[in-house]
């Protein structure tokens, strides 16, 4: 009995490192390959350095739409693991679009990215992104966009170098 608690203890702490909630409640990992895609929400961002970005001046790219938080763990835990995949990945037709769900003001969140030295656009978005991509409620959420636009793969909880890169390189063949 008291192995089965610890082990469910450890199991559950597992889960609290990976995803966070606003309300501080968390959820599973949850990850999921779209067998059918479904088309993008057509969107259109201000990106802290001032760059206008849409779905269709993205075309042709696959998309990785990340929301996150500053306040939120896993999500600076995975922000070097982006700065990486980026450098590497942008030349062969990555996208990397950093959704902040912050309550904080562009200023402070511009702060917060130089200071993490991000190299990737990150926007500021409010609850008509949020509501367009449906996220969930949980961050950080990320959402792959394949090169003609649909949406084809959606990972809540931490999301690890290794499998951006394997997500990016199969729908990058396509």
């Amino acid at each position: 009995m008291k192995r089965s608690v610890a082990l469910f203890l450890i199991a559950f702490s597992l889960v609290l490192l990976n995803s966070c909630h606003k309300d501080s409640t968390n959820t599973a990992t949850e990850s999921s390959l779209a067998t059918s895609a479904e088309p993008a929400p057509e969107f259109q961002v201000t990106t802290l350095d001032g760059q206008e970005l849409s779905l269709s001046s993205l075309q042709g790219k696959v998309i990785l739409v990340n929301f996150w938080a500053t306040w939120c763990p896993p999500c600076r835990a995975e922000i070097p693991d982006f700065i990486e995949a980026y450098s590497e990945l942008k030349d062969k037709g990555l996208e990397i679009l950093g959704f902040s769900v912050d309550d904080l003001s562009e200023a402070e969140l511009k702060k917060f990215v130089e200071q993490a030295k991000m190299n990737y656009p990150v926007a500021l978005v409010g609850k008509d992104i949020i509501e367009a991509f449906k996220p969930g409620q949980y961050i950080p959420t990320s959402i792959f966009i394949d090169k003609k636009g649909n949406v084809r793969h959606k990972h809540v909880g931490k999301l690890e170098k290794e499998d951006l890169i394997k997500i990016f390189e199969e729908l990058n063949k396509e």
